[in-house]
């Protein structure tokens, strides 16, 4: 790493989770752009996901994986990294 970004990241390490999180946030919008729809768009955008997804799975058009399968596959990704 360029000695440059260590010395930003551990200043970043520094901050409040708070200040992190608004970090988080500018470096975010800074490669994707704001936002096109309101805050209250999206929120709606959610639900209608959300009601999508409960439909979906009441009408048994979900597949079902156990989280004790889902944890194990994430826990061999992990060790796979190291």
């Amino acid at each position: 790493m360029a000695a440059i970004l260590k010395e930003i990241a551990d200043q970043a390490l520094s901050l409040t989770p708070k200040e992190r999180g608004e970090l988080i946030h500018r470096l975010i919008v800074s490669l994707e752009g704001e936002a096109e729809d309101s805050p209250e768009a999206i929120a709606k955008a959610w639900d209608e996901e959300i009601a999508r997804r409960v439909a979906d799975m009441e009408a048994g058009k979900t597949v079902w994986i156990p989280a004790e399968k889902v944890f194990a596959r994430l826990d061999a990704i992990i060790d796979s990294a190291r």
